[in-house]
């Protein structure tokens, strides 16, 4: 009896190669996105055009944002090791956390599980109950997909992924009850805070019927491009040195018992 292990992802013989029960070369290049595909491989099925738009405006959204503590170890650790491309990339990825990157999975989480077994709101007043209830129940606890470093009034990538998703009929519960959470969050915490790209995307992700688990790995797939620029641009034109002298230079000694 032959060993086997079943997989429904990719297989090869010697003149032929599939990939999710299609042959690669015949149906899948240039036929399919990439986009496209990184979701098949996940949801093992094909999307909708409107699920493709949706699903690559949230890798466009989260694919650079300057020089965050992903871009910044990446470039460092390429000033570090210029022949190691691949520890570059992968150390922007490792900070990928539950302050950058992966609030997208958290605020998916958060929201499937507030979601879980509920019967859904039918307007927004309801969604806004619904909201309050949420918000009230998290008890002083920090509420992923709110605020920002950066964007303290409004992040401009939420509510351009809600119009897409909007517009191709994909506004569904996780969505809804984001911006429930980003309408009356204030009456419960005392103060208003954006609602933030990471988290939105999380909550498109989720009504895209994505396993909310593996939801900080789409995140991680769309910086991957981000970083591979941040490592071009860090080779066509340099400053991970004069970050890393910036620091050293003015690093002080203090006394660990004052």
């Amino acid at each position: 009896m032959s060993t086997q292990f079943p997989t429904s992802l990719g297989t090869s013989t010697a003149d032929e190669i599939r990939l999710l029960g299609q042959d690669l070369t015949a149906d899948l290049m240039g036929k399919v996105g990439f986009g496209e595909l990184a979701f098949w491989l996940v949801a093992l099925r094909r999307p909708t055009l409107s699920e493709t738009r949706v699903f690559e405006a949230v890798l466009v959204a989260l694919a650079d944002h300057g020089f965050t503590p992903t871009a910044i170890a990446a470039r460092l650790t390429y000033l570090s090791a210029p022949d190691s491309l691949q520890g570059a990339l992968a150390a922007g990825l490792l900070g990928g956390g539950s302050r950058f990157l992966g609030v997208t999975e958290d605020c998916g989480m958060f929201l499937h599980e507030a979601l879980d077994g509920r019967e859904l709101p039918t307007d927004d007043a309801g969604w806004d109950e619904f909201a309050l209830d949420v918000v009230r129940g998290v008890q002083g606890r920090y509420i992923p997909g709110l605020g920002h470093p950066v964007h303290k009034v409004q992040d401009p990538r939420t509510p351009v992924l809600i119009g897409i998703a909007r517009e191709e009929g994909l506004e569904g519960p996780h969505l809804k009850l984001f911006q429930a959470i980003g309408r009356v969050h204030e009456q419960v915490l005392g103060r208003k805070l954006p609602l933030n790209g990471a988290g939105v995307c999380g909550a498109a992700l989720a009504d895209l019927g994505l396993p909310v688990e593996l939801l900080r790995g789409f995140a991680l797939l769309a910086r991957a491009a981000g970083l591979l620029g941040q490592i071009a641009e860090e080779h066509r034109r340099p400053i991970g040195m004069d970050a890393y002298l910036t620091v050293d230079r003015n690093a002080v000694y203090v006394d660990p018992e004052t």
